[in-house]
Formats: structure tokens, sequence, C-alpha cells
């Protein structure tokens, strides 16, 4: 276990170079000039110049990069080249925003999927049964966007019960407030993202009711059903922590979306802000960070997996 934990950790490490590598060349090949774009329109070429040289951008790519990655590795995500603030301080600022955000979405994707997934498996072929599965497929294939402004419509504006916009001043002062102005948000995404994670759940469960030992514990007496939820569920657990997993990345990507739909201070909607502006050791970090966030959530399902299976540990 320690050997495979060691070998994955190893793989991550490479994982989050070669993301490195791939996002600094990336935004060196935007178009624009930052230089630029801080002196102003009305600057002149000898101001330009004296920009590129304080900030480096003179310096062949690879110097760049190794003095940025060199940073990364202290602890240090650069400077804002726009508002001259500490990056990681920014992106920590945000996080308390996107990253309860995420985990709401995420619990609402897991509490509603799961439990219809299993019981539209169950009920396969009964109208019940197919009305959760035509339901989700619907939902499914709404847009993030458009799920957002309908409950936006219902409960902000009809109902008037949640805030249809915004994050309190006070932040988590306020943790009432706070979770009330998530609680849309996170729906809109926890939403979209458990009607697939439901679609996977009842595929899941009917490919476990025909293994050999489901119908071997309903030949020794178990109903179907029971059979299914003692020996079946276990199994359809370890799929779903798979598709968690890469969830996780939707999640993210559709946080950037809604943060700019609630007009929510997030990391999203500061990533949004920052590649406009050609802020790049913002956007540098900011990417690094959501892409070494997906590879680690990678990281901790396969030891789950390894953790869980018993016939992984065996089999190596």
């Amino acid at each position: 276990m320690i050997r495979y934990a060691l070998t994955r950790l190893a793989l991550l490490l490479l994982g989050l170079l070669v993301a490195s590598v791939l996002i600094f060349l990336t935004l060196r090949v935007l178009p624009g000039d930052i230089a630029q774009l801080i002196a102003g329109t009305n600057s002149t070429p000898e101001q330009i110049a004296a920009i590129r040289e304080q900030l480096g951008l003179n310096e062949p790519l690879p110097a760049q990069y190794v003095d940025w990655i060199g940073g990364v590795l202290r602890g240090d995500l650069g400077t804002s080249l726009l508002t001259g603030s500490s990056v990681a301080a920014e992106v920590a600022q945000k996080a308390q925003v996107t990253l309860p955000l995420g985990i709401m979405a995420l619990a609402v994707a897991v509490l509603f999927s799961v439990p219809l997934g299993v019981l539209s498996a169950m009920r396969r072929g009964r109208s019940d049964g197919t009305a959760l599965s035509v339901g989700a497929q619907t939902m499914a294939a709404v847009p993030v966007v458009w799920a957002g402004m309908m409950l936006v419509v219902v409960f902000a504006v009809w109902l008037g019960w949640l805030p249809a916009q915004g994050f309190p001043r006070s932040g988590w002062q306020d943790p009432a407030a706070a979770l009330r102005s998530l609680i849309l948000p996170a729906l809109t995404i926890g939403i979209v993202e458990g009607a697939m994670l439901l679609r996977f759940v009842r595929s899941a469960t009917l490919q476990a009711v025909g293994q050999d030992y489901v119908r071997t514990a309903a030949a020794k007496g178990l109903t179907r059903n029971a059979a299914l939820i003692r020996h079946g569920l276990p199994n359809v657990g370890l799929s779903v922590i798979t598709v968690l997993g890469l969830q996780v990345a939707g999640i993210i990507v559709g946080a950037v979306v809604i943060e700019q739909l609630f007009a929510l201070p997030g990391i999203g909607r500061m990533l949004v802000a920052d590649v406009g502006a050609r802020d790049l050791p913002k956007v540098q970090g900011e990417l690094l960070l959501l892409t070494g966030f997906v590879l680690v959530v990678g990281f901790v399902v396969d030891l789950l997996h390894r953790v869980i299976d018993p016939r992984q540990r065996e089999a190596s």
C-alpha cells in the first residue's frame, strides 16, 4: 500500500509539473502586451520598455518559468501586476466562497442522485422508475446558466425565500446570510451534476443486479431488492466514488459560470476578470491551484479504491 501511494504521489507531482509548463506557455501566446496594458494607451515606447524590464518580460521564457515555479515551490504564487497584492492571499480570500460552494454543490448532487438512482434501477419498467430516468436525462441536458435563472425566478423572484445575487460584505462573520447566498448557486450546480450522476448510479445498479453474487444471495432466500442492497450496493459505491472524482472538475467549471451569474466574489469570477485584464501571475497561480486540486482529488480517489476494495490489494 505504501509503495502504491508513493507511486501515485510521484505521478501526481509529474502531472503538476506538466500542467505548470502548459499553463505557462499557453498564457504566453495570448494576444496583447501586459506592459502596454499597465502603461496605458498614452504611454511612450520608453515607458513600455521600462515596465517590461521591471517585470522581467525581456527574459527568455525558460528563465521566466524557472523563476515562477521556484516561487511556487516556496509557497509564493507571485504578485498581481495590476494591484500589487499577493496572489496567494487573494486566492485564499476568494476560496472562502468557492470552496463552500463546491462542497455544498457536491453534497446536493450526492444526496439526491444516489438514492434516486438506486430507486430508478429497482423500479425499472414501472412508471415511477421510468419517470426518474427521463427526468434525469432531461436535467443532464439543461445548461447550468438556464437552470440557475429558473431557480432565481422561482425562489428569489416569485417566493422571495432566497437572495438572487451577491455575498455578504461581512463574509462568514454572518454565517446564516452567507449560507443563504450560496444555496441557489449550490442547488444549480448540484442538480445538473447530480442528474448526470443519477444516470450513472442507475446504470451501475442495473449492472449489479445481473451479477452472480446477487443472484446467489437471492437464491438463498433474500428478495431481489434485499440482495441488491446488501451485496450489490457496496460495489456500486466504488464506481460512484470514481465518478464523483471526475465530477469535481465539472463542479469547478460550473462554479466559474455560476459565480458570474450570482455575482459571487469567488475564484471563478476572479479568474475571468484576471484573464480579461491579462494579469498573468494571478491567472497562472489560479489555474495551477485549480489543476492541482483536481489532481489531488484523483489521487485521493485512487487511494480510497485501494483501501476499500480488497481485490485490488490482492491483485498487487
